[in-house]
């Protein structure tokens, strides 16, 4: 092990050896670790130390590790924190706001950019720490409130409450995302608005192309079944995102009545018929079995043809197994393991 101290390209070695069964050995390698472990070599060597630290008796490296990277160069702990593993990431992540080694707005756009949900959350939670001072308002809010990630958009939005701000709420009401409907419902709320009259509002003019989807399907979430006779006429609306919502937002308020929402099974776009079959199938029994064996030729739309095959496995058994025998060979692969699934039962 004192070669491997002289050649950086055996570091891990010692990393290895600081949690060996031999204690003779382990005090050697943590000694040798402890003597070459700069800031450098940590960044390096930390998504290793990190796994070898969830071995018996890794705590040390994991303490080390930490020790060196807290007191090291603003930019060498920039580079772990945009490191391609996860767990050095998040380890990194939580140095920085353990030690409170970044700023306000850096948390913020972190939370607003990273793929991993914990570090969203961690950084979400420090940044709003800030929000207590005008200026960190400035800073933060805009960059979660502007997050692709819902989780740290929903961060955001519930932060809106304490800053003073519930106006801007009422923007979020309509997002793409349930926990940030949800969220931005209780901030306006709290301030004595109603989101239900606002999304019935929205939701008046049915010919309108601006009618965003957030707002049909918000209707059927904080809504009651006499709001369905908003949703009917929506199902005739343009955008299919819309079209798609209505469906969704009827099975919310169990107002799906199959006659009418069927049609929708030969709609073009494909997110309208994956929620006209959920709403279909409590009541697939009651379709007729002809209509959705119709529906699984191979001159249908692929999506049509999926809908129509599940609606029918639901719908008959018997039904389903000779539909299934003509799809053995289609090209749609997902189609053929339904098809191969349905003929072993």
């Amino acid at each position: 092990m004192p070669c491997a101290a002289r050649y950086p390209g055996l570091l891990p070695l010692i990393v290895i050896r600081c949690t060996d069964w031999a204690g003779p050995v382990r005090q050697r390698a943590r000694q040798l670790l402890r003597e070459t472990l700069d800031a450098d070599t940590a960044v390096a060597l930390a998504p290793l130390i990190l796994r070898v630290g969830r071995r018996d008796r890794g705590a040390f490296g994991i303490e080390l590790l930490e020790e060196v990277l807290s007191r090291a160069p603003h930019e060498r702990l920039t580079a772990l924190l945009s490191s391609p593993d996860r767990i050095a990431r998040r380890f990194a992540h939580r140095l920085a706001v353990d030690h409170r080694l970044l700023h306000p707005a850096e948390l913020a756009r972190a939370a607003a950019q990273d793929e991993d949900t914990v570090i969203q959350d961690l950084c979400a939670t420090a940044a709003l720490a800030a929000l207590s001072h005008v200026q960190a308002c400035e800073d933060v809010l805009p960059l979660l409130l502007t997050a692709r990630n819902p989780r740290t958009r929903s961060a955001g939005v519930t932060a809106l409450r304490r800053a003073g701000r519930p106006d801007q709420a009422k923007g979020f009401l309509s997002d793409r995302s349930a926990l940030v409907r949800a969220c931005a419902r209780y901030v306006v709320r709290q301030h004595g608005g109603d989101p239900a009259a606002w999304y019935r509002q929205q939701c008046t003019t049915p010919d309108d192309p601006r009618v965003p989807p957030g707002a049909v399907i918000g209707l059927a979430e904080c809504g009651d079944r006499a709001d369905a006779g908003l949703l009917w006429p929506l199902l005739a609306h343009p955008a299919p995102g819309v079209r798609a919502a209505a469906v969704a937002g009827l099975r919310t308020l169990d107002c799906a009545c199959a006659e009418r929402v069927r049609p929708l099974l030969d709609d073009p776009a494909a997110g309208v018929v994956r929620e006209t079959a959920l709403a279909l199938l409590p009541s697939a029994k009651e379709l007729p079995a002809g209509w959705l064996l119709e529906r699984t030729g191979s001159e249908r739309p692929r999506h049509v043809r999926r809908a129509a095959f599940r609606l029918l496995a639901a719908h008959d058994a018997v039904a389903a197994r000779r539909a299934a025998a003509g799809l053995l060979q289609d090209p749609d692969a997902k189609l053929r393991t339904w098809a191969e699934q349905s003929l072993q039962r």
